[in-house]
């Protein structure tokens, strides 16, 4: 899985692509065919907003599904998490509808 970083008017320290790096590697563990991952971090300018100013987006491409997320809050990190959030809820979701269930009928089990 490739996972790029777009700073959007924001200058992101180091920790902060380290955390997510790892936070979205760890989005493997799911059997859901992910190529890319696009990772958005937009800072808004104006005073008004300072308890959102920050936004991530998290966006999939590939040959899998298309999931996107987005989360703001008063930095970068929290924006991040509540983004991630989102994103694992959508993986999940796909991978459970994804599992094998056998649906048979009543009339293929045998007697008994």
């Amino acid at each position: 899985m490739e996972i790029i970083i777009h700073p959007r008017n924001a200058a992101l320290a180091e920790d902060f692509k380290k955390i997510a790096l790892e936070k979205l590697e760890s989005m493997n563990r799911f059997k859901v065919k992910i190529d890319r991952i696009e990772l958005k971090v937009l800072h808004e300018g104006n005073p008004r907003l300072g308890k959102k100013s920050h936004k991530v987006i998290l966006t999939s491409r590939g040959s899998g599904p298309l999931l996107r997320s987005e989360s703001s809050d008063f930095n970068d990190l929290a924006a991040f998490d509540g983004a991630i959030k989102n994103f694992e809820l959508q993986i999940r979701k796909v991978h459970e509808k994804s599992k094998d269930i056998e649906r048979g009928s009543i009339r293929n089990k045998p007697a008994g």
